[in-house]
């Protein structure tokens, strides 16, 4: 999972990392906790980077999280889901940020084991699945436990699906892929999902993306097709309407 968190202050900043270092579920990787002091360095990263949960204080000494989420949700039509974290605590206060779109709301002090929480089910009812060994997506099912991919075409009953056996990196990039049907992921993104720093082996990732559009035949003839989103990332277009996870 990949968590944007936005927060001044530095001893915040890092307790809301320790509440979040680690993997959710013993399938998952580490959690990739990207840190930033400034609003308006968030808006950048946003512009080009994706995340799973993005975790937002309120008031920031230039563009708050208040303003951050409303230019998120109007002018990018961004659905990512936002956690405000706030000392602001007027009903008020809460009604507005949930009306502009937070999908949460949490009072500082803030309790870690609730935050942690509240994101992983923020997380699961975003890309509607189990965070357990197996998930389906449509036709395709994917079991972590084994890195092996099944594809389900309209085959006669009891006919055998096609699977694939991955290597787990290759597994890494097509479950975060799939898990953002739809939707644009950055490299960055991609990278972290696998366990790699964002600023290294861009490369090796264009290198994997080649060989997982290749095994699993992703060019639109199994109901999704991935393509290259210029300046950012990947996008895995359902060519035909594909079920969402269950």
């Amino acid at each position: 999972m990949r968590i944007a968190l936005l927060d001044d202050d530095e001893a915040q900043i890092k307790q809301l990392v320790g509440a979040l270092r680690g993997p959710f579920q013993p399938s998952e990787g580490e959690t990739n906790c990207s840190a930033f002091s400034s609003g308006e360095a968030l808006r950048r990263s946003l512009r080009t980077e994706t995340f799973d949960v993005l975790v937002l204080d309120w008031m920031m000494p230039d563009l708050d999280g208040f303003d951050l989420l409303s230019w998120l949700r109007t002018e990018r039509n961004d659905q990512t889901p936002v956690i405000m974290l706030s000392v602001r605590a007027a009903e008020r206060d809460v009604a507005a940020a949930l009306a502009l779109g937070a999908d949460d709301y949490i009072f500082k002090p803030f309790r870690p084991l609730e935050l942690r929480a509240r994101v992983a089910r923020l997380f699961e009812r975003s890309h509607r699945s189990r965070l357990g060994p197996a998930s389906r997506f449509g036709r395709w099912d994917f079991d972590s436990s084994t890195n092996v991919v099944k594809y389900r075409p309209d085959l006669p009953e009891g006919a055998k699906s096609e699977e694939v056996r991955l290597t787990e990196k290759e597994f890494k990039f097509a479950l975060t892929l799939f898990r953002n049907l739809d939707k644009p992921v950055s490299r960055g993104h991609l990278l972290a999902a696998a366990g790699y720093s964002s600023e290294s082996i861009t490369r090796s990732l264009d290198i994997h993306i080649y060989r997982l559009r290749n095994k699993l035949q992703l060019d639109g003839g199994r109901d999704v097709q991935l393509r290259t989103v210029y300046g950012q990332g990947y996008r895995l277009q359902r060519t035909v309407e594909t079920s969402p996870a269950e």
